[in-house]
């Protein structure tokens, strides 16, 4: 069977684990955030939620690492392209894999939480308000945020992202024991969404933010989610 039908281009199989990899990442991730949100907080919190996406995330670079370096992320993929540990001819492969792979967790949360949705909601998919559900899926800035803070926010919690990811799979320093990689970002992942998570929920994966946002649009939310 694995002769017959198996995967033969690493290029396939790099595509799949992304996929598959920030699928995860947000069935869990997402997933947490629908069950805080849809129980009115008696099934979750804050901490719920970034537990939820640091599991995600570590199941992910579990799953996808040893194929595709799991990335599941385009902003850790364009830094692998500019240090050149990632061809420029794969990058947009990569990239693909992620939103595709983000569009499709999407899908799965509303249909494991359609009917807690449509309970919650009435049917009244809002993007702000008491009742938003919008939020289960993307990042939405807090009220008292700027365009600059906001943009600000960005960066730094991005690069924060990214020059920790840099020193644990930098073998030349201390880095991180072999097979421990996962755990140690998802602990940045952590640290990331409890020190960081005010502004505006520390999107600092495109992919992750921006698939999601994508479904909701066409899910019932409409365009106002681009708003």
């Amino acid at each position: 069977m694995k002769e017959k039908f198996g995967l033969r281009q690493d290029i396939l199989k790099e595509f799949l684990a992304e996929f598959l990899g920030i699928f995860v990442l947000i069935l869990f991730g997402c997933g947490s955030v629908a069950q805080t949100v849809l129980s009115k907080g008696a099934l979750g919190e804050p901490l719920t939620i970034h537990v939820g996406f640091t599991l995600g995330v570590m199941m992910a670079v579990y799953m996808a690492g040893g194929v595709s370096g799991a990335h599941v992320n385009p902003a850790v993929s364009l830094a692998m392209v500019i240090l050149g540990k990632l061809p420029l001819k794969k990058f947009p492969v990569y990239v693909v894999a992620q939103f595709l792979g983000a569009f499709v967790g999407s899908c799965a949360v509303f249909g494991l939480y359609y009917d807690a949705l449509m309970d919650y909601t009435g049917g009244n998919l809002a993007v702000t308000g008491e009742n938003a559900t919008a939020n289960i899926f993307a990042s939405y800035p807090a009220k008292h945020l700027s365009v600059l803070n906001g943009f600000v926010d960005q960066v730094i919690a991005t690069g924060a992202l990214i020059l920790c990811i840099l020193a644990i799979t930098d073998r030349k320093n201390i880095g991180a024991p072999k097979g421990m990689e996962p755990l140690c970002i998802g602990l940045i992942i952590m640290a990331i969404g409890v020190s960081m998570g005010l502004n505006c929920g520390y999107p600092i994966n495109p992919a992750r933010d921006l698939g999601p946002r994508f479904f909701t649009a066409v899910a019932g939310w409409g365009m106002e989610v681009f708003r």
